[in-house]
């Protein structure tokens, strides 16, 4: 989901810009594309901080959460694990690895060894989660032994120099694979909705 601050984002901006120039009788039906583009080409992003963008990211990992919300110029709303039962636990998986794959040797209290996958320990988290809730563990005690991949929802509001700044650190080729690959097709889409503010960014 992408929410844009007021019926048309870009006349906002070119208002707001326009008081620098003392030159708001210059405003018509369709300045205000032009108007932005010039200020953005100019390097006067201070004025795309009037108009503001909020995005709804969904099944995105705990651990994608906790770089997002770094960005500390924004506005955020996320799914509490202190009231929210988890107990039909959902993770991110890395795409490149085999979630069924045993790669890892256990050993328990009784000396027995056991290989396991990353699949089968989230269905132990899982089991282990229900346990406690049953055991009468509240969310926000029975929430410690969840895994950073649990799957999350977080509601994103900030200006659009905000988002250029995201943008830029977020689609970089170092940024983490999950948030850079949400990111990578969260521009093309505002890219198509409002190209004249987020357009240069490759």
């Amino acid at each position: 989901m992408v929410g844009l601050e007021g019926e048309n984002p870009l006349q906002l901006v070119e208002v707001a810009g326009r008081t620098a120039y003392q030159s708001r009788d210059r405003i018509t039906d369709d300045s205000a594309a032009k108007f932005v583009e010039m200020i953005r080409k100019r390097g006067h992003e201070a004025v795309l901080e009037h108009s503001a963008m909020t995005v709804e990211f969904n099944n995105v990992s705990r651990g994608f959460t906790h770089e997002l919300v770094r960005h500390r110029l924004a506005s955020y709303t996320q799914e509490s694990t202190r009231y929210v039962d988890e107990s039909n636990l959902k993770v991110v998986i890395p795409p490149d690895k085999e979630p069924n794959e045993k790669l890892v040797e256990l050993q328990l209290p009784n000396g027995i060894k056991l290989k396991v996958s990353f699949q089968d320990w989230i269905d132990l988290n899982e089991q282990m989660y229900r346990g406690l809730r049953k055991a009468g563990w509240v969310p926000q005690d029975a929430r410690q032994i969840l895994p950073i991949g649990i799957k999350s929802q977080i509601v994103m509001t900030a200006n659009f120099r905000e988002w250029r700044h995201v943008f830029k650190l977020r689609t970089a080729p170092d940024a983490h694979w999950e948030i850079r690959q949400v990111m990578t097709n969260l521009l093309k889409e505002v890219k198509e909705k409002i190209p004249i503010i987020f357009n240069d960014i490759l």
